[in-house]
């Protein structure tokens, strides 16, 4: 049996259309090294805050970015420029302490960051209100698919 390459490309992006996001990770990227994530985010006026003043992903006062996600990298690099804020602060990464699960922290995809009058601001404005969380905190959810969950001291950010 004969298949044309545009029969085989159409029935490859059915199936991708069609997967969950569990099966198709397309925009997730790749980890990185907290040294590769720092000299993408400091550039573009991206910096981390912890309470401990460290980087060590096993440490939970730390803010580690020791395999984030190049997507998730992105994202807050998007953010921060669509928002127009001079400066952004990430105040959790990848370390230990976070809630698990498939988008996770730990796992890359999620970060905690800052709030900002001007941050809230464009997330309350040009993201859409969806249900709140099943702990209660309210959430918007951009186009793309991320969430933007205000959790009372910080916007929990989920890229997927």
């Amino acid at each position: 049996m004969k298949f044309s390459i545009c029969a085989v490309l159409a029935a490859s992006l059915l199936a991708i259309a069609n997967a969950s996001p569990l099966e198709v990770e397309i925009r997730s990227g790749t980890a990185l090294t907290q040294a590769q994530a720092e000299a993408r985010l400091k550039p573009n006026g991206i910096t981390a805050s912890s309470t401990g003043g460290c980087t060590t992903k096993s440490n939970p006062k730390c803010t580690s970015y020791s395999g984030i996600l190049s997507g998730t990298v992105d994202g807050v690099i998007t953010l921060k420029k669509a928002a127009g804020v001079s400066s952004l602060i990430i105040t959790g990464g990848t370390e230990t302490g976070h809630a698990g699960g498939t988008y996770s922290h730990g796992n890359g995809y999620k970060v905690d960051v800052r709030h900002s009058a001007t941050l809230d601001k464009y997330i309350k404005s040009t993201f859409t209100k969806i249900a709140n969380r099943g702990d209660g905190y309210p959430q918007w959810k951009a186009a793309s698919g991320n969430i933007y969950c205000d959790e009372g001291s910080h916007w929990d950010i989920t890229y997927y």
